[in-house]
């Protein structure tokens, strides 16, 4: 199996995914260029962190355009694993793979710290390791990470069963206190109706290590793994 890490201008957590794929869960990994127009070879993408464009219009409005991004529609429409983490949900957003939008944090200021999300299901393949209501400490570094879907949209996700993490307090609860943002419904990550793309904008990335604090992320990463082998296999 292999990954890829797209580095679109101005990303700066590509490498923070590339090294998790290679150094802590040891699974092939190669960068690919936003100009790229195809994904042979490659069995999940990674969509990383950062400032894309320098987020100039509106977060990930101008990265969908990149050349790379038509590969990633049709890798995701053939199933691919597709993981936009922070700047990545915002262009998966943009680019129509995944229902709703990023806005501006409520607070109208970048927020950056650990938090606690709960996982919301397990029917996906970046959950699959991981057990239902599981409290996971992951952070946050963000200024456009308010989740916003219409009212009809909010339903179907929610009927879907494709809200995959909310922000939650350290009980478990779904508090307004958790919520750093102001995300309807404390939407914190969801995936596709096929299941197979997820954004989300804490950093698994970023707490994937114990150095780093908690090592909570890797269980999606490793997650992934399960779920390519199980493909594999079938």
């Amino acid at each position: 199996m292999k990954f890829g890490v797209v580095i679109f201008p101005g990303s700066n957590c590509d490498h923070d995914c590339y090294y998790v794929i290679e150094s802590v869960i040891h699974k092939p990994v190669e960068f690919v260029w936003h100009q790229d127009t195809s994904l042979k070879g490659f069995d999940a993408i990674v969509l990383p962190g950062g400032f894309a464009y320098g987020d100039y219009l509106r977060t990930g409005a101008l990265a969908k355009f990149s050349p790379v991004m038509t590969a990633i529609r049709d890798f995701a429409r053939k199933g691919g694993l597709v993981i936009g983490i922070c700047n990545g949900f915002q262009i998966l957003t943009e680019s129509g793979l995944l229902p709703g939008a990023l806005l501006r944090n409520v607070g109208m200021k970048y927020v950056c710290k650990f938090l606690h999300l709960r996982t919301e299901t397990v029917n996906t393949p970046f959950t699959n390791g991981l057990s239902k209501g599981q409290l996971l400490q992951i952070p946050i570094g963000h200024g456009e990470g308010n989740y916003f879907a219409d009212t009809e949209t909010l339903k179907r996700i929610e009927d879907n069963d494709q809200v995959v993490f909310r922000y939650a307090a350290p009980d478990g609860q779904i508090t307004g206190d958790a919520n750093p943002n102001g995300s309807l419904h404390n939407i914190a990550g969801i995936v596709n109706e096929q299941r197979n793309v997820l954004g989300m904008m804490p950093h698994p990335d970023r707490s994937s290590e114990s150095i780093l604090g908690s090592v909570d992320g890797k269980l999606i990463f490793e997650s992934m793994v399960n779920a390519l082998v199980g493909a594999q296999k079938a």
